[in-house]
């Protein structure tokens, strides 16, 4: 028997072989997400950077039939900072395991702003294994996974993007460096101690003058001028940097952070320090020629073993190389050149022993291969000073010495002569602790206090999200204002309610500069970043002391002694994104989860 053959011969034997076929629907994209970055590293405007973005990205998906339903915009983020270290990149790519999440595909405004290097190839595979597209403006529309000309394109993306930044950096150095040189431009900063910067006229750039703008320049603080004159000619009589810093501590001159406060908030205004005196006594402004590139900012990798985890930026002192110099004074002098040049040549002769009592010292100092596992992490509770590790009879400890702080200090009334804790009685109760808090039938309490810890950064987040609110009505207010005036209507007649749209939208933004924007975590990035602690048991079994300073370091491990009570202090805060490209800026879990009194004892 013969069977019967339909029209279509396809048709009969895609039906006796068992093959489905899909006809192929004409559905638009749907809802995507939107992912954009802008750096302030360029003077960008946050705002108008989001804005041409986002449009372009509209632009682009809603011929389409796509329809942006959630917004990811890192702000301040270097493109070279991977995006497990930016913070929405990495709310976007926690929210890829979310199976209720309202988007299905995401568009970018522009692809060089938001990958560098080989990043995009480290991402995209997360996007294709749960199921998200990816439109890109420069392929023109969906990324596929299986066109090599694709992976070749957004591989020369990546290229463009590095290069670009090379490029602009290079650009920029080299144009303060021609300014500093020709002009002696004074380049921003903290002004040295002994100066002040005052309004130098309008910028010479005719577009900043314009704007309103002014040249900066450094003008002496008369006053602070006397302290680093005395500090140099001391110096050249013979005193080291410790007893000129006794000295100015003994005649109660003021030190550099509580001269001035506001530009110092980082020091404790605690009195004059060797290190102060010696870095007065290096830096060469105080010569009156404009000096720029003696630090510089060194991208080193986040974790040598780990290539893909991308750079950090630390502060490093600069080849001589790469200091210039301006041609002539740029700003008054407060020591001569002479007096200058004399001090280095002093420096110089006893760092190379010229100074037998100072060749000795430095002949007998340790190697410095003394491993103090919690250096930098304890303070003082009566000064609040960190404690400085030291061996005293074999035997690691870590002081706070009365004889350092400055005289007239109110710590001094309270504080004891010498202040030691002693490591070895330290290290098994903290590590105790440790163990006990993230311990298995002990990690969802720990968890629930992490999470309860972020109860009172709510507040800022819900006023930032106000504030952004409010700017984004006023701004929309005056874009329809504007378009009634092109379309005909007398401004005069909306003078009032413009220059009211006006007043709310600065209001707004101010309240933006200064209100923190908040970032909560979730439950599933407290475990996350549990989970990437790795088996601490083991870590603090093996007592290995690179492996547990690595583990405090996570912790964000801090000890505060008290030593009239004779206990420690302990606060942990886990990192759960690692910190930015520019040092400073983590994203720490709001809060104290726990904290330990152990009883130590300080002998």
């Amino acid at each position: 028997m013969t069977a019967e053959i339909s029209r279509d011969p396809w048709a009969t034997l895609d039906d006796l072989l068992g093959v489905e076929v899909m006809d192929t629907a004409e559905t638009g994209i749907g809802p995507v997400a939107f992912y954009g970055r802008c750096s302030t590293e360029d003077n960008q405007d946050p705002e108008t950077s989001h804005a041409w973005q986002a449009g372009n990205a509209r632009k682009f998906v809603e011929p389409l039939g796509g329809e942006i339903v959630a917004d990811y915009f890192d702000v301040g983020q270097s493109r070279s900072v991977p995006w497990e270290r930016r913070p929405e990149a990495a709310r976007l790519l926690a929210a890829l395991k979310d199976p209720r999440r309202q988007w299905t595909a995401i568009v970018v405004g522009e692809g060089t702003r938001c990958w560098f290097g080989n990043q995009f190839s480290l991402v995209a595979p997360r996007f294709q294994a749960y199921g998200v597209d990816l439109w890109v403006p420069e392929l023109g529309g969906k990324f596929d996974s299986r066109n090599p000309s694709h992976k070749m394109l957004m591989s020369v993306l990546g290229g463009m993007s590095e290069s670009e930044r090379q490029h602009v950096q290079a650009r920029v150095r080299a144009a303060m460096d021609a300014q500093v040189v020709n002009e002696g431009r004074h380049q921003g900063g903290r002004a040295p101690y002994g100066y002040v910067v005052v309004d130098g006229g309008p910028h010479p750039n005719p577009r900043k003058a314009a704007e309103g703008y002014r040249l900066r320049v450094l003008a002496i603080d008369e006053r602070a001028a006397e302290a680093v004159r005395r500090i140099f000619a001391e110096y050249l009589a013979g005193a080291g940097d410790r007893a000129i810093a006794s000295g100015l501590n003994r005649d109660g001159i003021p030190c550099p952070s509580a001269r001035r406060p506001e530009q110092n908030r980082h020091r404790l205004a605690d009195g004059w320090q060797g290190s102060t005196v010696r870095a007065i006594l290096e830096n060469p402004r105080y010569t009156g020629y404009a000096i720029f590139g003696r630090w510089t900012k060194q991208e080193t990798l986040f974790d040598p073993d780990d290539v893909s985890a991308g750079h950090v930026v630390r502060f490093r002192r600069a080849a001589p190389d790469r200091v210039v110099r301006s041609r002539r004074p740029a700003h008054p002098a407060i020591v001569s050149v002479e007096d200058f040049t004399q001090a280095q040549l002093i420096r110089r002769s006893r760092g190379a022993g010229g100074m037998r009592g100072i060749a000795k010292l430095e002949r007998s100092r340790t190697g410095g291969k003394q491993t103090y596992l919690m250096r930098g992490r304890v303070r003082c509770c009566i000064c609040t000073r960190k404690m400085q590790g030291g061996v005293i009879r074999k035997g690691v400890y870590y002081r706070c010495l009365a004889r350092t702080l400055a005289p007239g200090s109110e710590a001094l009334a309270d504080h004891p002569k010498t202040v030691n804790l002693r490591e070895d009685t330290l290290l098994p109760a903290v590590n105790g602790w440790i163990r006990r808090i993230f311990a298995h039938e002990n990690v969802d309490e720990t968890v629930a206090e992490l999470l309860a810890s972020q109860e009172g950064a709510t507040g800022d987040a819900n006023t930032h999200e106000q504030a952004r609110r409010r700017l984004a009505d006023a701004e929309t207010r005056l874009k329809r204002h504007q378009a009634a005036i092109t379309a005909g209507v007398d401004p005069a007649a909306l003078v009032e309610v413009i220059n009211e749209a006006q007043a709310e939208r600065e209001a707004a933004r101010a309240e933006l500069a200064n209100v923190p924007s908040v970032q909560l975590v979730t439950d599933a990035q407290v475990y996350a970043m549990i989970d990437s602690l790795g088996d601490l048991d083991e870590t603090l079994k093996e007592k290995k002391p690179d492996r547990l300073a690595e583990l405090y370091e996570k912790l964000g491990l801090e000890l505060r002694f008290h030593p009239i009570e004779k206990a420690v202090y302990a606060t942990a805060y886990p990192r759960v994104v690692s910190e930015c490209v520019r040092g400073g800026t983590r994203h720490p879990i709001c809060g104290t989860p726990a904290q330990c009194r152990c009883s130590c004892s300080s002998q």
